[in-house]
């Protein structure tokens, strides 16, 4: 849990093991039949290679996509493939498919390219011979030269369907080389073809993205490979809807003379047969072709690697997929039709992650127990784009935002440690203070019950769900697959929350989806139209305490209650103790002082040059805790810390109250405010202002108390636990005066700086200004 890619990488040497173990655990659970798809993931800047991305796909009509799973290569196995048996899978799938295998093209690495590379190597250097240690283009260069240049690196196939009936297309490629030589790379064969050295595009050839919305009818079933490829192949097609001869011969006649882009790549990579798949609109096609390239595999007893284009999205088709992400494993399960699905789902899910050693908790350096990093975004919609909630009735995202605009609890309860208008999650009013009065023009606008125009609530708050930067993803609410325009894979009429935190328990987890299940099906029969709030600093200074989110929390909860919804507060009560860790108590006679984390938002700096390119950090340096005391005596007693009075606010129950000390708690290289000190350790005294001493208090250190420095992580609960135990002292709070028994009153007085003692004179009340329930301890008041 120490390396690199568990903290900040998001590529690592354990990640794809670990990922890949889980994907043919969740398939034999949840698609048994299914397809395994081995694709590419994002490419950030900065990094080597392109993410991967793995993903399983399965029918909804309970019939097969993939027969035999043992035609479907394991990645870690070699199978001993090469070139010769990509040569002959591409011949019989040509047969399989009724197209003339004189376009199976052989397709070779650029020769002058590598040779110049090894060309520009010391002399002292093998070229054929690399390590770990190596460059990726040494690497590169060490194995293509060890299999010789000459030796193609697999084959393609330009590959259409056609556009009337079923059945293929293909056609030559002509280009200024007679060779068909691949740009250099590592990644698979299919993302390098020489496609700009085609023909150029005309408008005329280029096809618009299938609507969502459009009727699908259901798949044709596919049998298991026939004994007769040719059999099974002809029987597949008589089974589609019947079109004219002469208009299908016309079709081939007319596209038979135009370049194909599209093509089908077969390459031996590492022992295994790799398929990279063509980008297709249609979901029957991409099933057709499936069932060809399990027939040729069956036949000729070679597993395959299904890589390329995944399947287009639709409704009849269902998926989950795995990818990585700084620090994190993601996987984005499929949705859930109802509640127990639902709750078979997510327990399954934590079981098998927890068999492939994989957790959903960590502990940081000073003990405390936080989320892995990753988000459980919760995602809203229907079984398609045309039967989402969001979509028929546009208030429903009305009521949504608004009752979470009123309470910032349901923002912060579940949410991350990283929180404010630069997250991954923020409010609608964080960062912008206009925001809300646009949003109430929006929201006149947005009629109630259902509509006819599915595009409206993506029209009316595309533009106001975002972060300052104007993203549509990293936005508490996330509607950028609700209805976007441009594309047809984000009219899915999807609503992301992203505000919810990954928790450690599956339990947990189905309680954050049970609140919000109950919100919406209160919202759905009872829409929540009420003005919005404008909190101002006090959304980061009042509800950055567990005691008033918490508080909120109840709120929610009873509202809940009166409108017919059973649900029990302390369901949530997990949440408040892993996300508000509790640091330590003192009983001073009737007095109880309690210090629990609290909240703190971080600032985005600059930008800095960093070894990957243009970075911004954040300041993780300041942190704040929350300090609740009851039983005190109003205008009697005073919390101090450091020296200086904390202002604390009465939470309305009698002698209780709530304060706020926020602190600098380490000092990074770079940070907000460089020059200012660190703040540690934190002593607490509570002043008896009527006797001028104080009675008691205690001591929280921020690292370890004897000056140590602890340097791995720890490796359970127990020991973060006691890493937060052993920071609390219930002593070192300030003495108060000495008054010294008479029998020694004979000795005589004896004053250090020549003055008597007197009683100690509480803190001075400071201004707080923009935060009343927080003092900070960076900034000095007096001085200003």
């Amino acid at each position: 849990m120490d390396s690199a890619q568990w903290n900040t990488e998001a590529l690592g040497k354990d990640k794809l093991k670990l990922a890949k173990d889980l994907l043919l655990r969740l398939k034999k659970r949840f698609a048994p039949e299914g397809m395994l798809h081995y694709g590419q993931g994002k490419w950030y800047p900065g990094e080597e290679v392109p993410r991967w991305a793995l993903g399983c796909f399965w029918r909804l009509d309970d019939k097969p996509l993939w027969h035999n799973t043992d035609l479907l290569a394991r990645v870690d196995k070699d199978y001993k493939h090469d070139a010769a048996d990509a040569k002959r899978f591409g011949q019989a799938l040509c047969e399989v498919l009724k197209l003339n295998d004189a376009y199976l093209k052989p397709a070779y690495e650029d020769t002058l390219h590598y040779l110049w590379m090894e060309q520009s190597l010391p002399e002292n250097v093998d070229p054929t011979k690399a390590d770990l240690s190596d460059s990726l283009d040494r690497r590169r260069l060490a194995k293509l030269l060890t299999r010789g240049l000459n030796t193609p690196t697999g084959f393609v196939l330009p590959l259409q369907p056609l556009e009337v009936g079923s059945g293929w297309e293909t056609s030559d490629w002509p280009m200024r080389r007679d060779v068909l030589t691949l740009i250099p790379g590592d990644s698979p064969l299919g993302y390098r073809l020489p496609l700009n050295s085609l023909p150029a595009v005309t408008e005329e050839e280029i096809k618009p993205e299938r609507d969502p919305f459009e009727p699908r009818q259901p798949l044709v079933s596919t049998v298991p490979p026939a004994r007769d490829p040719r059999s099974m192949m002809s029987s597949l097609r008589k089974s589609n809807e019947e079109v004219d001869v002469n208009e299908v011969k016309q079709a081939k006649e007319k596209n038979h003379r135009e370049v194909i882009r599209t093509a089908l790549c077969i390459e031996p990579r590492e022992g295994k047969l790799h398929v990279f798949l063509p980008p297709v609109q249609q979901l029957e096609h991409y099933v057709e072709l499936l069932h060809a390239l399990e027939t040729v595999a069956a036949k000729l007893s070679l597993p395959l690697i299904i890589e390329g284009y995944e399947p287009p999205r639709d409704p009849r088709l269902q998926r989950f997929q795995i990818t990585p992400d700084p620090g994190v494993i993601e996987v984005n399960i499929h949705p859930a039709s109802n509640w127990d699905e639902m709750v078979h789902n997510t327990e399954l899910l934590y079981e098998e992650a927890r068999q492939c050693r994989l957790g959903t908790e960590k502990f940081m350096i000073d003990g405390r127990h936080t989320g892995t990093g990753g988000g459980n975004h919760i995602t809203l919609g229907g079984l398609s784009p045309a039967d989402s909630p969001i979509l028929r009735k546009p208030d429903l995202l009305r009521s949504l935002v608004t009752f979470w605009q009123h309470h910032p609890g349901l923002s912060y309860l579940f949410s991350g440690m990283f929180i404010g208008p630069t997250s991954q999650a923020p409010r609608p009013d964080e960062g912008r203070d206009e925001m809300m009065y646009e949003m109430e023009i929006a929201f006149q606008e947005m009629p109630d019950g259902f509509v006819k125009e599915p595009w409206l609530a993506d029209r009316l708050m595309r533009n106001l769900l975002i972060d300052i930067t104007g993203n549509t993803h990293r936005s508490e609410f996330c509607i950028d697959k609700l209805y976007a325009s441009g594309t047809a894979s984000g009219r899915q009429g999807l609503l992301e929350f992203r505000g919810f935190e990954m928790p450690p328990h599956p339990h947990m987890s189905l309680v954050q989806i049970l609140l919000l299940r109950c919100l919406v099906a209160r919202f759905w029969k009872e829409p929540y139209k009420k003005p919005l709030v404008r909190w101002g600093t006090s959304l980061h200074d009042k509800f950055m305490l567990p005691h008033f989110v918490w508080s909120d929390i109840k709120e929610v909860v009873k509202d809940l209650q009166q409108h017919g919804y059973p649900f029990k507060l302390e369901w949530l009560a997990a949440f408040e103790e892993f996300r508000f860790p509790h640091y330590g108590r003192l009983q001073v006679d009737d007095i109880e002082l309690e210090l629990r984390w609290a909240i703190e938002p971080w600032h985005v700096l600059g930008e800095e040059i960093s070894m990957t390119g243009t970075s911004r950090y954040v300041d993780s340096s300041v942190e704040r805790l929350q300090v609740k005391l009851t039983g005190l005596t109003e205008g009697r007693h005073v919390l101090s810390c450091n020296g200086r009075r904390v202002p604390i606010k009465s939470t309305g129950t009698h002698g209780e109250f709530v304060g706020a000390v926020r602190y600098k708690a380490w000092a990074p290289p770079s940070a907000l405010h460089p020059t200012l000190g660190v703040d540690t350790p934190l002593v607490f005294d509570v002043i008896d202002t009527w006797n001028g001493m104080s009675i008691g208090g205690c001591t929280y250190h921020i690292s370890h108390p004897g000056g140590r420095s602890y340097e791995t992580l720890p490796v359970n609960a127990n020991e973060a636990e006691a890493r937060r135990v052993n920071r609390f002292w219930d002593n070192g709070f300030t003495q108060g005066r000495f008054n010294a028994p008479e029998e020694f009153e004979a000795l005589g007085h004896f004053y250090p700086n020549k003055t008597a003692s007197k009683p100690m004179a509480p803190p001075a009340e400071e201004p707080t200004g923009e935060y009343p329930h927080t003092l900070d301890l960076r900034k000095r008041y007096n001085a200003l």
